[in-house]
């Protein structure tokens, strides 16, 4: 067993999953939510971001934990509460990034339900009144965007929904949005440079509703375009 982990360990993606990679600015786009958001919340858990706040970078966990965060919000919990939660579990679970490992998913709505159950100390842990309750059945359903390991962390993120083709997943292309292992960014220039998606499409080995969801997250609306180049 202790061979095993070592080898994990050292495989080279779990190691650039704690390096600097992602900009707020990215990060906010990939979790739908203000990169303000993303600031603050960074702010409170941590001085990562005290500095040069546009430029500071986020690693693959602190961004999986982002999304999360923006689920909860999404649910209309404050970001005060969601701060306690993570502290919570932060502690319960002994992990530095509770929101990016499997633990939480399994064990998340215990300890939102169990925090009511204990002495309630001001930023250590959440009350679980009705309408936390009710806001934790709508982040669950939003945690199915995730995939975990059986044991670990989050290794791949449905980044534009579960029905969508568009993952990140930190194995591959270093973590950037992919369809079937092909870079949107790529995507995105093949029709910057003015083909179309049909011929995205042949040359990548994709759908042509799969290139059109890739434009799609990067922000180009193939209606809005020359519909010359959609077939």
């Amino acid at each position: 067993m202790a061979t095993l982990v070592s080898e994990r360990s050292e495989e080279p993606w779990r190691r650039r999953a704690f390096l600097p990679t992602y900009q707020v600015a990215e990060a906010a786009h990939y979790a739908q939510i203000s990169a303000q958001t993303v600031v603050s919340w960074h702010k409170i858990k941590t001085d990562l971001l005290a500095e040069r706040q546009n430029r500071a970078a986020l690693s693959y966990m602190q961004l999986i934990e982002v999304a999360v965060v923006a689920a909860f919000r999404k649910a209309g919990v404050p970001l005060k509460r969601i701060r306690a939660a993570r502290e919570y579990a932060a502690h319960t679970l002994k992990s530095e990034h509770p929101f990016a490992e499997y633990k939480f998913k399994e064990e998340g709505k215990h300890l939102w339900l169990d925090s009511g159950q204990i002495d309630v100390k001001p930023g250590t842990v959440l009350s679980a009144d009705q309408g936390g309750q009710l806001a934790w059945e709508a982040v669950i359903g939003r945690l199915r965007e995730f995939e975990y390991e059986k044991d670990g962390i989050v290794l791949r993120w449905h980044v534009a929904g579960p029905s969508k083709p568009i993952i990140i997943d930190p194995r591959i292309s270093f973590g950037a949005p992919t369809v079937r292992g092909t870079p949107t960014w790529i995507i995105k220039g093949r029709w910057d440079a003015g083909e179309s998606d049909a011929d995205i499409a042949d040359d990548f080995g994709l759908r042509k509703e799969e290139v059109r969801d890739a434009l799609r997250f990067e922000g180009v609306v193939p209606g809005g375009r020359s519909k010359s180049r959609l077939h």
